[in-house]
């Protein structure tokens, strides 16, 4: 996710206080019981790995599973956790998908437990969990790696350092310190974090992509079975989201920049191993505020669900900012030009530079970007008004129990977003200091197939600005391809699902695919995870996004409308939970007080407020967890396979609605879509 969130306070403080209760893991070696090896690729790495017994419950008991952290050698450690998940089943082993959340800062266990992993995490009686298999868990169509990055995120780490953690606000403090009177117990705890210590990580992506191929380095050559066979058209795969959208295109150059290097002898590494990307899937990423920034305005009134979250004068007054003299696109162009002629290898190293691209981002945020959350809307979700606790999060109470640390081999508890990391990259500016659609047209031009995956509730990172990038890859593409004409004359088709259900649209001609998914906030496979996993089932196999069907994607393109703004109904706001473990997002402020005035309940990690607590059953073998609540059948959820259309269903999201009052206007200029608002 993009994190809009101040940075974690380092320093303790000292007022009325009391003891507090710890929750250290145990990090004693024997009992972590890892396996530790050096890379044979590079001995100065290794790699402490272990198979985590009962901490996910995958679809077939034969799945591979291993958890792990790759010790990279560097100016400090560096931890890097991943979780390695085997396919379900043959079909889909030759394949290696690498899983990345966004932030920057946030954990890819937040993907791995509530969007897309084997398995998610149900109540299992009061205060206990347990884990079901995900029916549709990407590792149905391939084998997954989710990394934890860059270092300090997650479960990964640089120092294990105790301190406290104040969950009102999510700070985390070093030395520990006593609790203090004002919080209550459930409040305020001890634990084993990373140092906090901001100069122990990346503070640049292209920094983190470094690390992260020195960390494949180190898992493929330990594990060289699970790189992808050379000429297979699944290969390996990226797909990530939110920040995800600067990750993905600036991983993947890498990767093919050190594929180059090695051939022509230019790494000091004996043997690398060539990393062979296939596909680079983006799920609502925010690639490029030059591009995006203009649409959260437009977003904001004239959306596809007749939403006007803002007055038009405040939507003007934000579009405005972007485009004036010194605004935001002004600042973004002069940041740019400062990291060209100054630190043209993105290290984020030179002050001056960080200081032109920090206020850049600041600019662009404050008057493009915050004028929406004047609705009281979530920014993930343009249905939910705030708090918005979508999705849940009982697995931030799952992942801290000392059963699953030990199944893990983890000396850290676990965080859901790095304070350390997001402050980092915020100093140097990294949201503005690179165009990457010149990254993702030469990754297209490479033969790497492209998907855009767009949830249409979503606002922080929404379709339209991923739909303008969309057609800006296609321009920049070489021009000994027909993508520039091609793409954007290739109409959308609809997203066939299953026999009953269309989930959204998608534009495709070649490699390159826009999908704008229906009725899905910023998380799409969290809240439509059988129409992401057909996206990404099709994407990564080389398929037509459209239908799931075997092409020849030399030749294919889509058909149907030029434009995907099929009107649909805004679904009621829905409830909230108060989850403890992610109060300053999902809690409101009567919920807050109530935790500090010590009233009401705590199951499961949400709260309960009332005079009595409601407790969760038991799971039984019979009980399927569904939208809204549980039922009890004895039909068997089939756990394997993919979807292919041979007829276009009835079954369509509801296109009725109208228009909003504020109309949308395009202007060109140049080769780039300026958005006009118009009252």
């Amino acid at each position: 996710m993009r994190l809009h969130c101040p940075w974690a306070v380092l320093a303790a403080f000292a007022t009325l206080t009391r003891p507090v209760a710890a929750q250290f893991p145990n990090a004693n070696p024997e009992d972590l019981n890892l396996t530790t090896i050096a890379s044979p690729i590079n001995p100065n790495i290794t790699i402490s790995y272990k198979v985590p017994h009962g901490a996910c419950t995958t679809a077939f008991e034969s799945q591979q599973q291993y958890t792990g952290w790759v010790s990279i050698p560097g100016e400090y450690p560096t931890n890097t956790f991943f979780w390695f998940v085997g396919a379900r089943d043959e079909d889909a082993a030759s394949s290696l998908t690498i899983w990345l959340n966004g932030g920057p800062g946030s954990s890819s266990m937040f993907g791995f437990f509530t969007e897309n992993g084997p398995c998610e995490v149900v109540d299992n009686g009061t205060d206990k969990f347990t884990t079901i298999a995900r029916e549709w868990g990407w590792d149905r169509a391939s084998n997954m790696l989710y990394i934890d990055q860059p270092n300090q995120v997650g479960f990964s780490y640089d120092v294990p350092t105790n301190g406290s953690i104040d969950l009102l606000t999510g700070r985390i403090y070093i030395p520990p310190a006593e609790q203090p009177n004002s919080l209550p117990p459930i409040a305020y705890l001890n634990g084993t974090f990373s140092s906090m210590n901001p100069n122990n990580t990346a503070n640049t992506t292209e920094a983190a992509a470094v690390a992260i191929w020195h960390m494949l380095q180190g898992f493929l050559g330990v594990f060289p079975e699970l790189n992808a066979p050379e000429d297979n058209i699944l290969g390996v795969n990226i797909f990530a989201e939110s920040y995800g959208g600067k990750y993905g295109p600036v991983f993947a150059t890498k990767w093919q920049e050190m594929n180059a290097a090695q051939g022509n002898g230019s790494v000091s590494n004996a043997v690398p191993v060539e990393i062979r990307l296939a596909s680079l899937g983006i799920i609502n990423g925010c690639i490029d505020d030059l591009i995006q920034a203009p649409y959260y305005p437009v977003m904001a009134v004239d959306n596809s669900y007749g939403l006007t979250a803002i007055n038009s004068v405040r939507a003007r007054a934000a579009n405005a900012s972007f485009y004036t003299q010194g605004g935001c696109r002004d600042l973004i162009n002069q940041c740019r030009a400062a990291v060209a002629n100054q630190d043209p290898n993105n290290i984020g190293a030179i002050p001056d530079v960080n200081s032109i691209c920090e206020s850049a981002h600041n600019s662009c945020t404050e008057n493009v970007l915050v004028p929406y959350m004047d609705s009281g809307r979530s920014l993930y979700d343009i249905a939910s008004l705030m708090p918005d606790s979508f999705p849940p999060r009982q697995y931030l109470e799952y992942l801290n129990t000392p059963a699953f640390q030990t199944a893990i081999g983890t000396p850290i508890n676990y965080t859901e977003a790095s304070g350390p990391v997001a402050f980092a990259f915020s100093s140097t500016g990294d949201f503005e200091r690179e165009a990457m659609v010149p990254k993702l047209a030469s990754l297209l031009d490479a033969g790497v197939r492209v998907g855009l995956v767009y949830g249409d509730r979503d606002y922080i990172c929404n379709w339209l600005g991923g739909e303008a990038v969309s057609l800006a890859i296609a321009a920049a593409a070489a021009n000994t391809s027909s993508y520039a004409t091609s793409f954007p004359a290739a109409g959308y088709a609809p997203v066939i699902v299953n026999d009953t259900y269309i989930g959204g649209v998608v534009r495709q001609f070649g490699n390159l695919s826009f999908s704008r998914v229906y009725q899905s906030g910023h998380f799409v496979p969290a809240y439509q995870p059988a129409t992401a996993f057909q996206l990404f089932a099709r994407i990564i196999r080389g398929d037509s996004v459209s239908t799931g069907e075997d092409i020849d994607l030399t030749l294919y393109n889509t058909t149907g409308p030029l434009n995907a703004t099929s009107e649909l109904s805004l679904p009621s706001n829905p409830s909230a939970t108060c989850w403890l473990r992610n109060i300053p997002n999902s809690c409101s402020d009567d919920e807050q007080r109530a935790i500090l005035d010590g009233d009401g309940f705590v199951v499961n990690g949400a709260l309960q407020t009332g005079p009595t607590a409601t407790t969760p059953p038991p799971l039984t073998a019979t009980t399927v967890f569904v939208v809204g609540g549980t039922e009890t059948v004895t039909t068997t959820i089939q756990l394997t396979g993919f979807f292919t259309a041979t007829a276009t269903p009835s079954s369509v999201a509801d296109s009725s609605r109208g228009r909003s009052a504020a109309k949308l206007s395009l202007a060109v200029a140049g080769t780039a879509l300026l958005p006009l608002l118009w009252p």
